[in-house]
């Protein structure tokens, strides 16, 4: 991991990325019928990132906005290293975690307190840090009651905050959000979005998608519009908001 960036220097660097995916129209069933046919699945190339750059301050926070197939939440997973450009380079400056797929590391047969301590090791905190931050993420979660019981018996509420508490909680450099106000019930979106503030005045480094365009206008230093793949523009939080609901508007 590089040392993390100062005020005023870059703590991500997203230079030229492409990513393609394939599109298949047919699947070869069984290798025997791909070998007496004697050919692979046709497929077209699908190029859902066409070399996207731009750079995000240290403790800036920094939006990422488009239609729904625009090519964001791809931009996101590739900040996030769920998926790796086809071409291009990121670069981090810090250490970086990601809030896309929460409690996805989850063991359905242990309890939600042994979740914590998987979930959390896998996000990259040491025992001892979890151990002086489990109160915190039990509480933080709304789930004390049920703590010891394994998650499986969990409803998806529960699941998803406790999941959204650990990783919280892992205090990184930079962070990758999807969708930060969608987490749980209405109350705990609210307790969501204040801890998304303290990681803000902390200084943290922040990268979000979200569709909430009044949100990203009012907190985001930066955004960046993607469209069909290809950055359209980069700057000020509500000028780059009021000309994409511009372009919604034509």
């Amino acid at each position: 991991m590089s040392k993390a960036a100062r005020p005023g220097e870059a703590a991500v660097i997203v230079d030229d990325v492409s990513k393609k995916f394939r599109l298949y129209h047919e699947r070869n069933q069984t290798l025997k019928s791909a070998v007496m046919r004697g050919r692979t699945s046709r497929h077209d190339e699908f190029w859902a990132l066409k070399n996207v750059s731009f750079d995000v301050e240290a403790g800036q926070t920094y939006g990422i906005i488009g239609s729904n197939g625009s090519g964001k939440s791809t931009l996101l997973k590739c900040l996030a290293k769920i998926y790796w450009p086809t071409s291009g380079s990121i670069t981090y400056n810090g250490k970086m975690a990601s809030l896309l797929e929460v409690g996805s590391g989850f063991h359905l047969e242990l309890s939600g307190r042994e979740n914590i301590y998987l979930n959390g090791s896998i996000l990259g905190m040491s025992r001892k840090e979890i151990d002086s931050k489990i109160d915190s993420i039990i509480e933080f979660s709304g789930v004390e009651r049920f703590i010891d019981q394994p998650v499986k018996n969990y409803s998806s509420g529960m699941y998803v905050r406790l999941g959204f508490s650990v990783a919280i909680h892992v205090q990184p450099d930079i962070l990758v959000v999807d969708e930060v106000l969608s987490v749980g019930d209405e109350e705990f979106q609210k307790k969501s979005f204040d801890k998304f503030l303290d990681l803000k005045r902390e200084g943290k480094t922040i990268i979000l998608v979200s569709h909430a365009l009044d949100v990203v206008a009012d907190i985001c230093d930066r955004v960046s519009w993607i469209e069909k793949g290809v950055l359209q523009t980069s700057g000020p939080g509500p000028e780059v908001v009021a000309a994409y609901r511009a372009s919604a508007e034509d």
